[in-house]
């Protein structure tokens, strides 16, 4: 049948299934005219243009691009199009639907037949929305937890990510002899990045492993195995590079390894733009990447331009057709064994609008028996398990947010701009934890800032790590925030009254903590376990008997660090986890270093009245005025034209007032030594500015500016009396001339006449609340 197909296609109708494009940027009619082989969904894309879409209209847009790939009404084959989606932890696109553990969480279990039941339950769900194909598992080997991905690694051991990967696949797929997954509850398995994408140096993502040869095989290559033994269907390719080259350009690994040596059968995928770091190409021309071994050009927003470059060296002869044929070859395979080709459309299909099955009970029964078996104990000083008929506080800036308890690819990319209330049926730690205190007889409350009226018996602090994901997650030393250890001295002022403290940690990774392991009584960590937070009062909250309902079965999928950098010693090893059945040894206080330094979010510009560390706030002007860079408030700028003065935002004198008398005038924020957002840019990041007008200019405009050009776009800054987060695509301000590889003034706010305004925070990230039209 292949055979047939490929010999009746046309070489257009050949290019198209080459090329994926996501849903942000190609229509219906465009799979009409292209032929494309795929659509994918990004971590910010949705129906019309919305994320947040219900679960019907995403079945509605599948049967409308399945539709139009099929039309033969132009004489065409018809060969049916596949929807991609980052279903890495469930169904995580799509409201309602239910949220498992991150990967660390689940290598934290040791349980391979409980992830093979997690596959099944998230390939039903997707089955319900109409889509066929999840870019998971991630079979990342982390080395260096300061990397942004590390949590969609199952650990840093590649044995036990080994063990788990052909269960996973087996969960999504079924048996490797499956030919008609359509026909059951099952879809297309993804494993990615190939290759060593968790050994990056410094955990710098999308960036170069050194590694050795022997590293790359024995560590990063070792979860492939059982993977293609499992019959795995697609296998995506990293961003990264191994020894210089980029992955998406290497024929050696790509084609010798992974096709050739290991007999991969199923097709390969780049990933989002990545063939445009291939050296030699960018995002619109690319050839390099098809010649290295990839099938599937994920070209999101530059789908058109791959495609008429792909079609135009084809027709030229300047790419062999034998590659293009075994490339088509491979994805035809592939859709055969989905059993595509029988299939009616999307809608019409086994589990298709089954909307009761999108966090069914059963389902998060499961997610929540995956919460329980993650929990890792890391210290009990005899409070565990908490009585239930206790009063209990539960505090912490994590107690009651399901979304933080998410973590990133999470309803959008980041897992940001979302609250509750977009979780029907979930439940977040702290609720979970009142209600298992109230059964037993108990009383709870929740109170983020630890006060309270009625003295607790006991309390909870739940603390950790906000969302992120890919490079957005990148940081410098294992360590939090600066703004997000004030749960360290709640749990001091609570256990200097003598209330016994329970830390429970949201985290990613492995991060240095010692001053909360110092401050509690017990320590558990919780990972990212997703919407049915009750999992943890499953093994906290004890029965009225005082016995422990469910015992702590995690442990450490990876080391836990002694200090900042993992290099500088263990405090805890791989493998390490206390359970109930521990005895009380006493607490040896560890020590606490000043991190201040060492901490601090690279997206976060300004913030709290300061600009970050090495940046600095200047107001600018025009011809002679002199700029002024501001550094304490009150402040006079532009001779007198412009005054500096602290707003309180969030905290006492946490944003900075700018009153322009008139003229031009232009407050930025500058590095000196350049920075490079160029990945930032292609992932549809944005320049985020949260302020307030009091009194609008005649014009404004934001931008950045760089030593080789500068963009700007048109910012309607209309008065008025709240706070706004305004966001400006990077891409806009590329497309407006702007060196995103090298920006000296990486936020310009410049306007024309008498202004008055206030700026809280300026960040990069994707949870504007007005975006900024690009004109």
């Amino acid at each position: 049948m292949i055979a047939d197909l490929i010999g009746r296609m046309t070489i257009e109708e050949k290019i198209g299934q080459l090329v994926q494009a996501d849903l942000c940027c190609v229509t219906p009619d465009d799979l009409r005219k292209y032929k494309l082989g795929s659509i994918l969904v990004g971590g910010n894309s949705g129906p019309e243009g919305n994320d947040l879409a219900p679960a019907p209209e995403w079945l509605e847009t599948a049967d409308e691009f399945y539709l139009a790939s099929v039309d033969r009404s132009d004489g065409g084959v018809g060969i049916p199009m596949i929807w991609g989606i980052d279903a890495v932890h469930g169904h995580s696109n799509i409201i309602g639907a239910t949220i498992f553990p991150h990967n660390i969480g689940l290598g934290a279990m040791r349980d391979a037949e409980l992830i093979e039941r997690i596959g099944a339950i998230t390939a039903k769900e997707i089955r319900v929305t109409g889509q066929e194909w999840t870019f998971a598992p991630t079979v990342a080997v982390p080395q260096d937890f300061r990397w942004g991905r590390a949590y969609e690694g199952y650990s840093s051991d590649p044995e036990l990510v080994a063990s788990y990967v052909g269960a996973m696949v087996r969960g999504l797929q079924g048996s490797p002899s499956n030919d008609n997954l359509l026909a059951g509850p099952w879809v297309l398995a993804s494993t990615k990045h190939f290759l060593a994408d968790g050994g990056t140096d410094n955990g710098v993502d999308q960036g170069d492993s050194s590694i050795s040869e022997e590293d790359l095989r024995d560590i990063h290559g070792l979860p492939y195995g059982p993977a293609i033994a499992e019959g795995v269907s697609t296998v995506m390719v990293s961003f990264s590079s191994w020894q210089g080259v980029k992955m998406t350009g290497n024929h050696s690994l790509v084609t010798g390894v992974l096709k050739d040596r290991m007999d991969f059968g199923g097709f390969v995928v780049s990933d989002w733009n990545a063939h445009g770091q291939v050296a030699g190409c960018t995002n619109e021309v690319c050839p390099q990447a098809l010649m290295a071994g990839v099938d599937m050009y994920m070209a999101p927003d530059t789908w058109k331009p791959i495609y008429a470059d792909l079609l135009a060296r084809a027709q030229a002869g300047t790419i062999p057709m034998a590659r293009i044929d075994e490339a088509v070859a491979r994805i035809l395979r592939v859709k055969a064994r989905l059993g595509l080709f029988t299939a009616p459309k999307p809608s019409e299909r086994p589990y298709s609008g089954r909307y009761d099955l999108l966090g069914a009970p059963e389902h998060r029964t499961v997610a929540r028996e995956a919460v329980r078996k993650s929990l890792v104990l890391l210290k009990n000083e005899g409070v565990l398990p908490l009585a239930p008929g206790q009063r209990l506080l539960i505090a912490g800036d994590g107690a009651d947010d399901i979304a933080r308890q998410s973590g990133g690819w999470t309803l959008s990319w980041q897992g940001t701009g979302i609250d509750n209330s977009h979780f029907p049926g979930a439940t977040s730690i702290g609720t979970g934890l009142k209600q298992a205190v109230e059964a037993g007889g108990g009383s709870a409350v929740i109170s983020p800032d630890g006060s309270f009226t009625d003295r607790p018996d006991a309390a909870v602090v739940v603390f950790g790590e906000t969302p992120y994901a890919e490079f957005q997650g990148d940081r410098e030393a294992l360590v939090l925030d600066p703004e997000l250890t004030a749960p360290y001295e709640t749990m001091r002022k609570l256990h200097a009254q003598g209330i016994p403290v329970v830390a429970v940690m949201i985290t990613g990774r492995p991060l240095y903590v010692n001053p909360a392991l110092n401050a509690a009584d017990a320590f558990v960590v919780a990972w990212l376990p997703g919407s049915e937070g009750g999992g943890v009062a499953d093994v906290l909250v004890g029965d009225a008997a005082g016995k422990p309902r469910f015992d702590f079965a995690g442990k450490l999928p990876a080391a836990w660090p002694r200090t900042t950098l993992l290099s500088e010693g263990t405090l805890f090893p791989f493998g390490y986890g206390l359970d109930y059945t521990a005895p009380a040894t006493g607490w040896t206080a560890l020590p606490e270093l000043d991190t201040g330094n060492l901490a601090g979010d690279s997206r976060l510009w300004f913030n709290a009245g300061a600009p970050a560390a090495r940046w600095s706030l200047m107001i600018e002007g025009t011809g002679s005025d002199a700029g002024t860079r501001i550094t304490t408030v009150p402040a006079d700028a532009l001779g007198g034209r412009v005054r500096v003065t602290a707003e309180n935002f969030k905290v006492q004198e946490g944003a900075r007032r700018f009153t322009i008398a008139g003229g031009t005038a232009s407050v930025q924020l500058g590095n000196f030594e350049g920075v490079d957002i160029d990945r930032e840019t292609n992932a549809d990041v944005m320049l985020l500015v949260t302020l307030r007008s009091w009194a609008a200019p005649q014009r404004a405009r934001i931008g950045a500016i760089g030593p080789n050009g500068s963009g700007y776009a048109a910012l309607d800054l209309a008065a008025g009396s709240d706070y706004v987060r305004y966001g400006i695509p990077l891409k806009c301000l590329r497309n407006k001339g702007a060196d995103v590889t090298n920006l000296n003034r990486p936020f310009v706010l410049e306007t024309e006449g008498a202004a008055d305004y206030a700026i809280a925070e300026v960040r990069l990230g994707s949870d504007a609340e007005r975006v900024v039209p690009c004109t």
